[in-house]
Parts: structure tokens; C-alpha cells; sequence
């Protein structure tokens, strides 16, 4: 389920020749069952040369992964299940295409990304999948 809603999820935010480089780590992070809801590239605001950020959001958690700038290397950054995610809200910016996302992470640390989008049309579509993932009535797994 996974490996096939993943190349979709990265199409529908054009970050899918990127994410392709990510998908080792993601594939290490997410149960198999678990289909790809969205795939964007992102930026930390506050820290917009720190390199590309993936961030992945399925049916139960969020993965963000960086590619580090001179060396290229990638790294886990955040992998969580959404349950244990909390104050989740995100903004949109219609003049310059984009969502910034902030949550607070299990250890309390407040976390941000703002995801860069191609156009309005694109802003509103991201924005419905995110209040799919994060809103969306859970199903309980045994």
C-alpha cells in the first residue's frame, strides 16, 4: 500500500524526483500497510540554507527527512505517529504558493515547515490533504 500511493502523493506536490532519493528512509519508518498521503518538499523557516527537507505524512505518522547541502547526506529528522503530535496548525500563504506547518513534537519541541507549492490551486489541495491526515477519524489497529 505504501510503495504504491507514495509515487502520487509525491506528484501531487512535485517533489517526486527529490522524495525518490528519501524513499530508503521512509520505507524504514513506515509500516508497509500505511498509504502515502503527502509527500512536499519544505524549508525551516529560520533556517532556510540548512538543506531539503521531505516531509511525509500517511495515514499514521510523520516522517521529515534532510538532505544535507555540501555533503548531500540524508538524515531522519522527525518520525512520529500522529497520534502523539500535538497543537498541529498550519497557515496558508496564497501570494507566494506555500503552507507553513507547526507542531509540537513528543519530546515538546516545537517544530515548523513551510512547504513551497507551484500554485494556489496546489496550496488548497495540499491543505485538504493535511486536514485529511491530521483530522481524519483514526482506525484503530490491534
Amino acid at each position: 500500500m505504501f510503495l504504491s500511493t507514495f509515487h502520487p502523493a509525491a506528484e501531487a506536490a512535485a517533489a517526486l524526483p527529490v522524495a525518490n532519493r528519501h524513499l530508503p528512509i521512509f520505507r524504514n519508518c513506515v509500516d508497509p500497510d500505511d498509504p502515502a498521503v503527502l509527500v512536499a518538499r519544505c524549508v525551516r523557516p529560520g533556517a532556510p540554507l540548512s538543506g531539503d527537507w521531505i516531509l511525509l505524512l500517511t495515514g499514521r505518522r510523520l516522517v521529515v527527512t534532510q538532505e544535507t547541502r555540501p555533503l548531500h547526506r540524508l538524515r531522519l529528522h522527525l518520525n512520529a505517529n500522529l497520534r502523539l503530535l500535538s497543537n498541529v496548525t498550519w497557515r496558508l500563504d496564497l501570494s507566494k504558493p506555500g503552507i507553513e506547518l507547526a507542531l509540537n513534537a513528543m519530546d515538546g519541541v516545537r517544530e515548523r515547515f513551510r512547504m513551497r507549492l507551484g500554485d494556489s490551486e496546489t496550496v488548497w489541495r495540499v491543505e485538504s490533504l493535511l486536514r485529511e491526515g491530521f483530522f481524519a477519524p483514526r482506525t484503530v489497529y490491534a
